[in-house]
């Protein structure tokens, strides 16, 4: 059984309680939430191993909650959405979350993006740690830092590893569904949404020119001259 621990922030006690019970099925440990301040604490008091996070909250709300936590300690968040459209908002504010699912969700589901996000964190650690520098880009994956012409770049979980990925291999162009199933642990193109976000959070802190699209295909790492 599994002693990995999630935080799960969610004010509806339905859907609260429902996750919660399924989570626990599965053999995590589950800590809960119902508002803003309430998901800040918890967070610092158990040091989840991942957060399932509502966007909508008393308090204030998941995105805030996504930012303090994520300022406090990088960490895998699974956001919860009312609406497919809310993806593009969060992603264009930068909060910081890993994935998105958008409510009504099967329970399913949710275990398997929960699964894959924790399975990615366990693979960074296994992998060799080089630093890779790339004109002004440095990405250091034992420290898990990255620096852009010298000055820090705070990245979720899920951003550094997309980027340390593609740093791997610069110039190298990848399909949006290559990279679904090396990030992600999906075997399908149903998220390629996701992955076009990540690319646009990336852009958005280290600059436009880091990641090209090629396209039709996907994304490479862009190689200075």
């Amino acid at each position: 059984m599994s002693s990995q621990c999630i935080l799960v922030v969610e004010d509806e006690p339905a859907i609260a309680g429902a996750v919660a019970e399924r989570l626990r099925a599965e053999g995590f440990e589950v800590v809960l939430a119902a508002d803003g301040p309430g998901a800040v604490d918890r967070f610092r008091d158990r040091l989840p191993d991942l957060v399932v996070l509502d966007v909508m909250l008393p308090g204030f709300d998941g995105l805030e909650v996504c930012r303090r936590i994520q300022a406090e300690r990088p960490v895998p968040v699974l956001m919860l959405t009312a609406r497919g459209d809310e993806i593009d908002e969060l992603v264009g504010l930068g909060v910081g979350a890993d994935d998105y699912l958008t409510k009504p969700f099967s329970m399913r589901v949710l275990v398997a993006r929960v699964r894959a996000l924790l399975r990615r964190v366990e693979r960074l650690r296994a992998e060799p740690h080089p630093v890779v520098r790339l004109g002004g880009l440095e990405v250091d994956r034992a420290a898990r830092r990255v620096r852009r012409d010298g000055e820090r770049v705070h990245l979720t979980p899920t951003e550094f590893e997309l980027l340390a990925f593609l740093a791997g291999s610069p110039g190298t162009v990848f399909s949006r569904a290559q990279l679904l199933e090396r990030i992600w642990d999906w075997a399908d193109e149903s998220g390629t949404r996701t992955v076009d976000s990540h690319v646009k959070a990336l852009r958005r802190k280290l600059g436009g020119e880091v990641i090209r699209t090629a396209h039709g295909v996907g994304y490479a790492l862009e190689v200075p001259e």
